[in-house]
């Protein structure tokens, strides 16, 4: 979030009762518009959901030295946190009230490596199949220019809140 971000709410946690009387669409549109706070995860390694949709959401990330493993390149640790998140967000903005869910697994391809000077990444997630009781779906972890860096799939799990 940038310091001129006026009323938004950049810290803190989401009430359980206010998550469990929204849609997971409109919960996640509140984060976007700055109403709720990101998750601290985000905040810690610099990543934030940049916009979301029905069975869609898009994370955007800045890699840079603070996520660099011994080798001096980007962890990839950081490409699957963010495909993670936008996969599993994209199935968030899926549920209904009373609707939760978790991942049961997901699975990454490491395309090539990431460095400071790759710039903003965007992680597109998209919902494949959402069924009664679990959902599928997918993400592409690429720089400005569509170059891919990785891409990943995800099972989820839909729970009664």
């Amino acid at each position: 979030m940038s310091p001129d971000s006026g009323d938004r709410v950049t810290s803190g946690l989401i009430p359980v009762e206010t998550v469990r009387a929204l849609s997971g669409l409109a919960l996640l549109q509140g984060m976007v518009e700055g109403r709720f706070p990101p998750p601290p995860m985000a905040e810690l390694l610099g990543f934030m959901l940049d916009s979301v949709a029905a069975g869609e959401a898009i994370f955007r990330g800045v890699p840079d030295r603070r996520h660099y493993n011994p080798l001096g390149t980007v962890h990839g640790g950081y490409a699957a946190t963010l495909l993670d998140s936008a996969m599993g967000c994209a199935v968030h903005s899926t549920l209904q009230i009373g609707e939760g869910y978790t991942t049961m697994e997901f699975k990454v391809h490491l395309v090539r490596a990431m460095t400071e000077g790759v710039g903003d990444v965007l992680a597109k997630g998209a919902v494949i199949h959402r069924g009664r009781r679990s959902a599928t779906a997918e993400a592409k972890l690429v720089d400005a220019d569509g170059k891919l860096y990785a891409h990943g799939t995800t099972t989820c799990m839909i729970l009664a809140l």
